[in-house]
């Protein structure tokens, strides 16, 4: 029976280390972002800024088709190329200033990523854009793991909303009912805890989920939505995590949902407070 104990303990060492020393990998896979599927338009601008620490982070910048409703940072998941994410918005919503930069270490973006590079490259790409293109109005939209990062900058920017695509209410919370038998709170590096960046914050915040969601469980959606202090839209998508990004649903969910922020910030009318319901 001693044997088969210590046997039984080593097999969980080797397991949760494994967790812990695998876990930027796991978070940050780079290589799968590393090549892009497809074009920027001719009059997209490429953008190097070079943060503190002397890396180079390269982002692109599709402006608006005619007159712009303000701009868009982008934050992608964590396996999506940052020109794919470019396009992909550039396309939904033309008449918007649209810029999503490499995250750190993804290429062609210099050093090492980090819930703490992310951050801070977020600021980074914020202060310069809006000192450079002078927005009328300044929205975030982040995409799984992206939602983290705009979660933190709703918090530590004046942005006027987000649009948050399958987004969580921690990565602790959703390593924690992934690896239960792991105590992730004492190994996690990199917690993104969106709840407690979001909680205090007045800003407009949409919501999209997939039904289907096997990577950012639907719980874990709602857990952030009961937080929020503005929820202005709640939809649900049919599909999996990544799937609903080949439906033609996500099109009109971005521009209602884009469209919800803006009418946040109009007078306040009958009808435009936001009861979320999950089904």
């Amino acid at each position: 029976m001693v044997p088969i104990l210590l046997g039984g303990a080593a097999a969980y060492g080797l397991a949760v280390g494994a967790l812990y020393v695998f876990q930027e990998q796991m978070l940050f896979p780079r290589n799968a972002a590393r090549t892009a599927s497809y074009r920027l338009p001719a009059h997209a601008e490429e953008i190097v800024l070079r943060t503190p620490e002397d890396a180079r982070i390269f982002g692109h910048l599709i402006r608006a088709l005619g007159p712009g409703r303000g701009l868009v940072l982008g934050f992608t998941g964590n396996a999506w190329n940052a020109r794919d994410c470019a396009v992909f918005l550039a396309h939904r919503l033309p008449d918007f200033d649209i810029a999503v930069f490499h995250y750190r270490g993804y290429a062609p973006s210099e050093g090492e990523p980090s819930e703490a590079a992310l951050f801070a490259d977020a600021e980074l790409i914020h202060d310069t854009l809006v000192r450079g293109l002078s927005p009328q109005r300044v929205y975030a939209a982040g995409f799984s793991l992206g939602t983290g990062v705009a979660a933190y900058l709703a918090r530590s920017r004046p942005l006027h909303g987000a649009v948050l695509v399958t987004p969580f209410d921690s990565i602790e919370a959703v390593a924690r009912a992934r690896y239960p038998f792991v105590p992730v709170r004492r190994l996690l590096k990199h917690p993104f805890r969106s709840d407690r960046h979001l909680a205090e914050r007045d800003i407009p915040v949409a919501v999209l989920v997939a039904r289907d969601d096997k990577v950012v469980p639907r719980q874990r959606s709602e857990a952030l939505v009961r937080v929020l202090r503005r929820p202005v839209l709640y939809e649900t998508l049919p599909g999996t995590h990544s799937g609903i990004y080949d439906l033609p649903e996500i099109d009109r969910a971005l521009r209602r949902a884009f469209a919800a922020l803006e009418r946040a910030h109009a007078p306040l009318e009958a009808g435009d407070l936001v009861t979320v319901t999950f089904d």
